[in-house]
This record gives structure tokens, C-alpha cells and sequence, in this order.
């Protein structure tokens, strides 16, 4: 069994039995980008800064997430760079915004493990199970896509 398939069979196991998988997916996606929003306003060292503006704790996650995607399965990284750069361009936004980011983050943090959590049914015993797979959900739920396209990874 290759590494990808044992991380995506690991994940698709713990999604029997959900109670509410739109909850539970949907909580995938706000405790991921409340992750990166929480990391992107961490403060950085100037020597990021004078790289690029851009370059902080969540976009280094997510590029470190993005790069282990591409030594699991190649199709999937290219199909999560969307998904990618969409959670990049929302910290963007609202770390520009009259919004505070840690703020925003937080709340979207907080609803996603609530979402993780309500969305399981059962509750508590397979949430550290979901918070330490959080990362996978996103390309396990692309994966289920790839197949009902025939997309092959």
C-alpha cells in the first residue's frame, strides 16, 4: 500500500459513522484556514519580511504541506494549489481588512473544531484523531472527486 493510499484509507475510516458529514467536512475547512490564520499572524523575523512580504508562518505551512502533497501524489498537490492559494488569498484579505486576523482565525478555528466535534455525532473520541488528520481532509476530499472522475493519483 503506497503512503498516500494508507494516509487517505487512514482518513476515509474515520469518516464512517458521521452523523453530520457536511458538518464534518465543512469543519475540515474553517480549522484548516483558522490554522493558517493563526500561524500567518504570528510574528516573523525580518529576514522573511526582505524575501517577500507574503512569506510567513502560515504560508510556510502551506507551502511545507503543499510540498509534502507533491512526494505523496503529484495529481493531488496540483489539484489542492487552488484550495492553496484560496485559504492565502483569504488571510490575505482579512489580515488587510479592518478586521483583526487573529480575530478572525480564531472564531474560524473554534467553528471548525465545534463543526469537527457536532459533526461526528458521537463527539470527543475521534476529534484528536480529526485535529491531528486535519491536513489530509482537504485532499481526501479531493480524492473522492479524482475518483468519481476517473482522475487517477
Amino acid at each position: 500500500m503506497s503512503e498516500t493510499d494508507h494516509w487517505l484509507e487512514s482518513y476515509g475510516t474515520m469518516q464512517d459513522g458521521l452523523a453530520y458529514p457536511v458538518m464534518h467536512r465543512i469543519g475540515v475547512i474553517a480549522a484548516v484556514f483558522g490554522l493558517i490564520g493563526l500561524l500567518w499572524a504570528l510574528p516573523v523575523p525580518d529576514e522573511f519580511l526582505a524575501i517577500s512580504p507574503l512569506l510567513n508562518w502560515g504560508t510556510t505551512f502551506l507551502m511545507a504541506a503543499v510540498v509534502y502533497y507533491f512526494v505523496i501524489a503529484t495529481s493531488l498537490a496540483i489539484g489542492i494549489l487552488p484550495f492553496a492559494l484560496g485559504l492565502t488569498a483569504c488571510a490575505l484579505w482579512l489580515d488587510n481588512s479592518a478586521w483583526s486576523l487573529e480575530l478572525g482565525a480564531g472564531a474560524a478555528l473554534l467553528v471548525g473544531i465545534a463543526s469537527l466535534f457536532f459533526g461526528r455525532g458521537s463527539g470527543g473520541a475521534a476529534l484528536m484523531s480529526d485535529i491531528q488528520l486535519m491536513m489530509i481532509g482537504p485532499v481526501w476530499q479531493l480524492s473522492r472527486l479524482y475518483r468519481r472522475l476517473g482522475i487517477p493519483y
